[in-house]
């Protein structure tokens, strides 16, 4: 039976790209969550003003890929250690976040989170913040896929790009 798992981590359109890659996931969408105003659109997530982050909703097979290991491309995919920012995005939309389904997954990631905090890997403390999940709102058609409707596999340019 397939569940879901909700992960922000920066702008979404390079997140729901990585989850997409990952053997066991059968669906992402992208969208807002953990604001208070129903039904927001991009403009008003961008406005700072409803509290939302720009997240992927994964839908996955269990018996393919287990949560932890959602998790461990959540980590590898951002730096968790920056509060509303990542690289050049600002702002709380981009907000590093774990919303979770069930108490299961809520142990799983606050466990995941400290070991990576005791790692080292990081100078500065693990920002992320781990939450129930709360109503997803699905984001506009054309945020959906981004980068694979523009023939790019990320956000960030390829050196040739960048000249």
């Amino acid at each position: 039976m397939e569940k879901k798992a909700t992960f922000g981590a920066g702008c979404f359109w390079g997140v729901e790209a990585a989850f997409r890659q990952l053997e066991g996931v059968t669906a992402t969408e992208v969208g807002y969550e953990g604001g208070t105003l129903e039904n927001p659109t991009y403009e008003d997530v961008c406005s700072h003003t409803t509290g939302h982050a720009e997240v992927v909703q994964v839908t996955y097979d269990p018996e393919r890929i287990s949560y932890e290991q959602l998790l461990d491309a959540f980590w590898a995919k951002h730096d968790p250690t920056q509060v509303n920012r990542q690289g050049w995005d600002v702002g709380d939309q981009y907000r590093s976040v774990v919303f979770f389904h069930d108490e299961e997954q809520r142990a799983a990631a606050e466990g995941s989170k400290a070991q990576l905090d005791a790692s080292g890997r990081y100078k500065r403390p693990i920002a992320t913040v781990i939450e129930p999940a709360q109503t997803f709102y699905v984001a506009e058609d054309y945020h959906q896929r981004y980068l694979e409707k523009q023939g790019r596999a990320s956000c960030t340019p390829a050196l040739a790009e960048a000249g």
